[in-house]
């Protein structure tokens, strides 16, 4: 019994902990004015996922229509409601860099967020920091691929 117990804590740290990579990846505490043009439209995304502690890379890939900046804006706004503070936006060329704080779910975390905008059809997100003092880290490859099938 007390190993699935184990089992059980650490699948609840495990999905608390992707949560708060997931949370903190799509926040972006920026307006529309700081940020550059992504696309709407049909985006593959590669997500790699390290988790804390360390162990075995995930990795996730996701196929979704979206607005990237509006999905991010939407996040964020439900993020800073939730208790996470946002340093703000660092920009150089095309790279953008932020940091996080988040206490979601019992599960802390201190991250920061490089996104690297290739075009308005490319970007990498970059997710590194803690969680519960073990360190993670994410990374999202962000394609877009077409317009959305309506």
């Amino acid at each position: 019994m007390r190993a699935f117990e184990s089992r059980a804590r650490v699948w609840r740290g495990l999905l608390a902990a992707s949560l708060i990579l997931v949370v903190a990846a799509l926040a972006v505490p920026v307006g529309a004015q700081d940020w550059p043009v992504l696309r709407q439209g049909m985006w593959d995304i590669t997500r790699t996922i390290q988790p804390p502690g360390g162990g075995a890379p995930r990795t996730v890939p996701v196929k979704r229509c979206m607005d990237p900046l509006a999905d991010w804006q939407a996040q964020n706004a439900r993020l800073q409601k939730a208790g996470c503070t946002f340093s703000p936006i660092r920009h150089s060329g095309t790279t953008y860099t932020f940091t996080a704080n988040c206490s979601v779910m019992g599960t802390t975390s201190a991250t920061t967020t490089t996104i690297v905008v290739e075009s308005d059809s490319a970007y990498t997100l970059t997710v590194e920091g803690t969680t519960d003092g073990q360190p993670t880290k994410e990374t999202a490859r962000a394609r877009r691929v077409g317009d959305c099938v309506r």
